[in-house]
Parts: structure tokens; sequence; C-alpha cells
């Protein structure tokens, strides 16, 4: 029965994988000899199995102990049954993947000088499986330009494009990605066939084989990158525009998976691994310039429209080749689009027209100065699309409008600003749950970009925004968190109105009494808090305490939780530091908005004894924190910093190293802060410091928060 033979090899390779090193040597020995004796069993899966088995000895460090295992596979390549080569080149592609530095290394004697040959002889094998097999092998090694294929360069490229039309889509998939591999590491060999390389993954990208499609498709997103794009790309553009459009709609299969028949589903939980893990991203302080908060460019991800479908597919792709042309090219795409998108946007079938929104989106940061004629016509149209009757069709239309937010915002708010804000906010109510995420995605780019704009409306939206909260299910309610944090961010102390805190308030602070402190959901509740509590100012006093309290357990907790870890790590779990990087952040925030109220609150408690064990932790995010934390704690109540000033300075002076820029970054504003408060009395200290900052300033290429906090 072969899935008990497959079932009992995965077993045995579990095993090696666990305690190969404890194995008696005749049991590995004779492990070693069967798999080899086996590898052409009659089965495909079987010799499948066998192949993840000899890899996952050959990466516990045993291809230095296996000397006649590659040998011996090379040789089996030449037998004249089938299942023998077949299951030998499986277990050498699996090898060449898991291995590929080590091949190309002197520790083996460089095998590879006579394996890529070798494959490459297999290039013209007349089974499409082996063909696959040869390519695969020997696309592992180019991306790190492996000094036995660079030798053989242009036989390789000459053996792929004998293959370029190869019935076999495996074949031609392995052609394409080989393709993209070279543009990126040996473009100096493609350029003089350039043209034909063009013509050719012009014809993949419409492949009726969607993987092959898909890898074609990645050629664009490779060539954008390079200096050459332009010269080579400009005389096709006639040709490429028009297929990646075409790529850019929902396949029937899509639909299937995204229920995009299903308009309504607010009261269906959701599944948990629906719910990809967040991260929480650490506070860099940074000097205020006239109270603008700070803007990281790393941190302005694209909310990409089809998240939940989180594979990589021929639409996602084309709209991101689309993006990246559109910024080489700018306006010069447009005589190529606007006759396309003119027909999509209106058109009757909704797959269609949702396809043109997406390409309207995709096109927004690379074409809007050429757009912009048309905005005062298209963003009416886009408006109308989030009520349209698909909630796919609504859903796009959101993440559209927001790449298309900061001209918006730059119009009289009556033309659209007010129109889109209000049919947001109902999307934000939305009957169907991607339409409530992107929807909220959306409000909150809106938010950065209308920032004070939005301060007539606050009542209205903070109704909405609450009224979510009693609606939305687990997945959206972490988005939500982040619209909340957003708008305090934007609107700052104009939210401090007694009227708006009492909309507030009651339902984060529920939320907040509902979560137990194990519960990853806090992440984001803390860091809508942090920005709220920065926002309220004193208007935060009355829920101070709770919040406080809770922050300083979380950071006792993870420490004591560590310091059992270091003691007894086979008894006890590593901590979850982001429970404590979070909480410090919050602490921040709070020590931010409430300024010398925060006193009491430190006074009866030990979080500066937390703060100097946060400041010596391993993990550099933990570190970059607490200095910020100190930073703000230095300005609000120096009276409870000054007695630790003699322990901290030193952990400070270590801290200004700039390979950990963010930690030093941290670091050096808190010193800063503790020099302003400290006048005279910093005389013993300078030392400590001052070596390292006159390094830092002198260095090149340091980011401008840095320099400023340095100087």
């Amino acid at each position: 029965d072969e899935p008990t033979r497959s079932l009992s090899g995965l077993i045995l390779k579990n095993n090696v994988k666990a305690h190969y090193q404890s194995f008696p040597q005749p049991v590995a020995e004779f492990i070693k000899q069967e798999c080899l004796n086996n590898i052409g069993d009659a089965s495909s899966l079987i010799r499948a199995t066998i192949g993840i088995l000899i890899t996952t000895i050959a990466s516990k460090g045993e291809l230095q102990m296996w000397p006649e295992l590659l040998p011996q596979l090379c040789n089996l390549l030449n037998s004249e049954d089938y299942n023998t080569c077949e299951g030998a080149f499986g277990a050498l592609q699996k090898i060449c993947e898991d291995s590929s530095e080590l091949l190309d290394s002197d520790a083996l004697n460089r095998p590879l000088n006579v394996m890529i040959p070798k494959f490459l002889q297999f290039f013209k094998h007349c089974s499409p499986k082996i063909r696959s097999h040869a390519i695969a092998c020997v696309n592992q090694f180019i991306m790190d330009r492996a000094q036995a294929l660079m030798e053989n360069i242009d036989t390789f490229i000459e053996h792929l494009f004998a293959l370029a039309v190869d019935e076999d889509p495996e074949v031609r998939k392995n052609v394409c990605r080989a393709l993209v591999m070279l543009l990126e590491v040996r473009i100096d060999r493609l350029i003089p066939h350039m043209h034909s390389i063009i013509q050719y993954m012009l014809q993949r990208t419409q492949d009726s084989d969607e993987n092959v499609a898909l890898e074609a498709c990645e050629f664009w997103l490779t060539l954008a990158e390079q200096p050459i794009c332009k010269e080579v790309l400009t005389s096709h553009l006639v040709q490429l525009i028009p297929i990646l459009v075409n790529g850019m709609k929902y396949s029937e299969i899509d639909i299937i998976l995204l229920k995009g028949d299903v308009e309504e589903d607010e009261a269906i939980p959701d599944s948990e691994q629906d719910i990809k893990p967040r991260f929480h991203k650490s506070r860099t302080v940074t000097l205020q310039h006239e109270e603008e908060r700070p803007q990281d460019p790393d941190d302005v991800e694209d909310e990409d429209d089809d998240d939940t479908l989180s594979d990589w597919n021929l639409r996602k792709c084309s709209a991101a080749a689309l993006d990246v042309l559109a910024n080489v090219f700018r306006e010069e795409l447009l005589p190529h689009l606007l006759p396309l998108l003119k027909e999509l946007l209106f058109h009757p079938e909704w797959v269609i027209k949702e396809s043109g929104i997406l390409v309207l989106g995709a096109i927004a940061e690379g074409c809007m100065q050429g757009m912009v004629p048309y905005l005062p016509e298209l963003i009416p149209h886009l408006i109308q699309c989030l009520s349209d009757k698909k909630a796919l069709v609504r859903s796009i239309a959101c993440w559209t409008l927001s790449r298309y937010a900061h001209w918006v915002v730059s119009q009289p708010p009556d033309m659209y600003l007010k129109p889109l804000m209000t049919e947001l906010l109902k999307r934000i109510l939305d009957s169907n749950k991607r339409v409530q995420e992107a929807a909220c995605s959306a409000f909150a780019t809106l938010e950065e970009e209308a920032c004070t704009e939005l301060v007539p409306y606050l009542s209205f939206i903070l109704d909405t925004l609450v009224f979510a909260f009693g609606k939305y299910q687990h997945k959206n309610l972490l988005i939500l968190y982040d619209a909340i944090g957003t708008l305090a961010d934007s609107v700052g102390h104009h939210l401090n109105q007694p009227e708006y805190i009492q909309k507030l308030m009651p339902p984060l602070i529920q939320k907040w009494n509902e979560l137990k402190d194990e519960d990853k959901d806090l992440f984001p509740l803390l860091e809508c808090l942090s920005s709220v509590a920065t926002a309220l100012q004193s208007g935060f006093l009355p829920y101070c305490e709770p919040v406080y309290q809770r922050c300083v357990t979380l950071v006792q907790k993870t420490l004591a939780q560590a310091m059992m870890y270091n003691q007894h790590p086979e008894q006890y779990e590593a901590p979850d530091k982001d429970f404590m990087i979070v909480a410090l952040d919050l602490l921040s925030g709070l020590a931010e908005g409430l300024g010398c109220h925060v006193e009491q609150l430190v006074a009866r408690s030990n979080i500066m004894t937390l703060l100097f064990q946060c400041m010596q932790d391993t993990m550099p995010e933990v570190r970059q924190s607490s200095f910020a934390l100190l930073g703000d704690l230095t300005k609000a109540c120096f009276v409870h910093v000054k007695p630790c000033i003699a322990e901290f300075m030193p952990i400070l002076g270590t801290n200004l190293n700039p390979e950990f820029i963010s930690v030093c970054n941290n670091a050096t504003w808190a010193i800063g802060e503790i020099c302003m408060q400290m006048g005279a009395e910093m005389q013993p200290y300078v030392q400590m410091v001052l070596n390292n900052l006159v390094e830092i300033i002198n260095r090149p290429n340091t980011p401008k928060t840095l320099l400023e906090n340095t100087g």
C-alpha cells in the first residue's frame, strides 16, 4: 500500500531530522545504502519520499560525511531505466535546493564543476519530467552566481532558448524562472537577445497554464528595476500594457475562493487561521518639527487589495508589474492605458469593471501627474462604485480611492473629501467583511492625508467607528483599532473634547478589560490606546490608572518569564517579548500625553527598576522602546529619573552603536533629554558618551533623525 510506505518514509525523515546525530553508525549506513538502492522505485510517490529522506540526511551536515552520494546520484542519471533516472534527479533537485551554497564551496571539492555540465546535457532529454528537473537544478545556482554555472553561462542560455516552446508547462515555467533570475544577475548575457526574450515573455505571460503565466509576469517586475528598462521596453508597451491589464481580472477560481457571490457575511465568525500574525513596530523618537508626527517611509506599506488570497497570483503580479512600470514610464504609459480604462471602468460586467478600478489604483503613484485632468470625472465615479451591488467592486473601490487620497485632500473639502468620507464611513459598516476591511484601511490612509481637515466631522466619524465595534468579527476589529489610532494621530488634541471622549473611551476600555494578559490582540489595542492617550492629554486622566498598572504588570511578567527561561530553558518557554515592547510604548504614550500628571503613577510603581532591566535586554527592540520611555519620563517627571542617572548613563553610553540604528537613535535622544534636565551636573558623565557621539556625527550615510538627535 503506497500511502503506508510513503508515511513510513516521512516518519523516518522526522527521526533523522530530530535525532540523526545519535543514530548508531551501522543504522545510519544502512539507511543511506537503502536510500540509494531504492531511488528508482516504480512509484513516483515513493521516489519523492526517498528524495526527501536523502536531502534531510545531507542537510544534517552529512554531505561531507557521505562522499559517495553525489557521484552515485549523478551516475544513476545515466541509467536506461526511466524510474532510476527520474528518482535520482528528484533527489538531486532537492539537494540543490537545500544545499546550494555548500555545493559551490571548496568544502566538497567543488562538485558543481562536474554536476552543472551534466545537468545541461539533460535539457534535451526525451522525458519532460527529466528536462524540468534538469532546469530546476541549474536554476538553484543562478542567484548566487555559482562559478561553475558562470563558466557555462552561454551554453545554459542557448539550451534555455532551445526549450522556449516546449510542450510541457512545467518545463516552460522553469525556463521563464531562469530568464527572470538571469535578468537580475547576468543581464549582460541577455542584452544581445533582449528583443526576442521580450517577445517570448509577452507570449508566456498569456500562457494557457496560469503557473507559467505567473512566472513570466515576474519578468516585467524584475525588468522594471533594471536601468535599461526604458530603452528596451518602450517599443513593446503597446503589446505589454493590454496583456497586463487583461491579467488583472479575477479568474473564476479566485471568485470561488473569495466567495465572490457571498454578499453578506458579517455575522459569520472568522476562522483563526485567517488572521495573519501582527508585528509591533517599536517606537522611534524624533525631534518634533512644528508638532508633526514623524512618518517613517518604511512604515507606509501598500495594503494590497486582496490580502486574504495571500498566495501570489497572476492578478497580483500583473498589478504589481503595472505599478512599478508606471513608476518607470510615468505619463508615457497613459496613451496605452486611457483608451482601455474608459472601456473597463464603465463596463456592464462587474469582473471587468472591477479590474479597471484595480488598474486605476495600480498606476496612481507613477502616473498621478498625468491622471490629474481626469480625476474630477473619475473620483465621483469611483465614489459611486462604493455602493455597487457586488462586494468585490465595493472593496476595490475603497483601495483605489485611498491611492488618490492625497489629491482628494488637496481640493476644496466639499468637492470630494466630504462625499468620499460619507461613503467610506458607510462602507466601514458594510455587511460584507472584505468591504469592511478595505474601507477601514482606506479610511486610515485618508486620515493620514487629511489630518485636521477631519476635525469638523469628528462626531460623525466617531459614531461610525464606535458602532463598528459592536458589529465587527475578530479580524476586522484589529484593523479598526488601527483606524482609531490613526485618527488620534491625525487630529491630535482636537480629540480632547468631553463629548468625543464619552463616545470613544467606553468601548475601548471594555475591550481592554475583556482581554487577558496573554492575548496577542492586546498589541493593536495597546498601540491604539497609545495614540489616543497622546492625543487626549489630560483628557485621558480618568482612564490612566488601570492602563498604567497593566502595562507595568506586562513588563514585569515578561521579564520574570525571561529570567525563568534563561535559568531553565528545558522547563520553561521563552516569553514573547512583544508584550513588553508594546507595553513600554504605551507607557511612553502615557508619559507624553499626561506630562507631569504621570508623576504620581511612577511614584507608586517599580517602573524605574524594571526599566533598568529592559535597557539591558538582549533584544534590540526592547532596548529601543525602553530608551524612548526613559526620555519621555525624563521630560515628564525627572524627579524619579534623577536618582538612577549614575546607573543608567553607562548603559546609554554602550548603546550608542549605529549598527542598531533605532536603538542608537533613541539612546541618543534620551541622553539629550537628560542633559537638558541635568545642566552642569552632567559633567561626570560626559566622557561616557562624547567619543561615540562624535564618531556618529562623522559617519557617512547616517539617517537624518539620528544626525539631528546626535547634534
